[in-house]
């Protein structure tokens, strides 16, 4: 199920115009804590937040992508919950269309240690745990202060996952 199709017209105005081919497949998603708190990823060097997740590796389902990314981004280890759909990010100005699988899980182990790409470090990625109100303010601050081109659509996307939950008041 297609939760949206992002364009530029969602992002900077303009057209709603389409690409054909996917250059990227991703999974990402909400992780819950015990309390139903939403995890979080701090990028302290930009001051944003974002969902756990990122690109599919080789042969793996996007479920195994998504787990995997958790371990690496937050240390836990978490089981899936269910998926909440996908997202589609058609960005002109790169000519990139990214394809994500949307999920939530949940938490089944304590902290590891993380395992953090270079890039990650650089950001100076922190996980922080949120109620489900404090992760969509977050996201909507956010997404109102930057003025990036590619980070507008991650943060748009971001919110639209966590509108996705929304309904279901998943905290208290």
């Amino acid at each position: 199920m297609l939760i949206a199709r992002l364009t530029d017209e969602d992002i900077v105005g303009g057209s709603r115009e389409l690409l054909k081919k996917v250059n990227r497949y991703a999974s990402r998603g909400i992780l819950l804590d015990d309390k139903q708190n939403i995890a979080l990823l701090y990028m302290s060097k930009i001051g944003y937040y974002k969902l756990p997740g990122g690109g599919i590796e080789g042969e793996e389902t996007p479920e195994e992508a998504f787990l995997r990314e958790i371990k690496e981004e937050t240390g836990y280890e978490a089981v899936i919950l269910e998926k909440l759909g996908e997202i589609e990010e058609h960005k002109m100005q790169n000519n990139f269309l990214q394809h994500s699988f949307c999920y939530l899980a949940q938490i089944t182990s304590s902290n590891s240690a993380t395992s953090l790409s270079e890039n990650e470090k650089e950001l100076g990625f922190q996980l922080v745990w949120m109620t489900q109100q404090d992760a969509l303010e977050a996201m909507k601050h956010s997404l109102k202060t930057c003025t990036e081109y590619s980070m507008r659509f991650m943060l748009y996307r971001e919110l639209t996952i966590l509108e996705k939950i929304e309904k279901t008041k998943i905290s208290s």
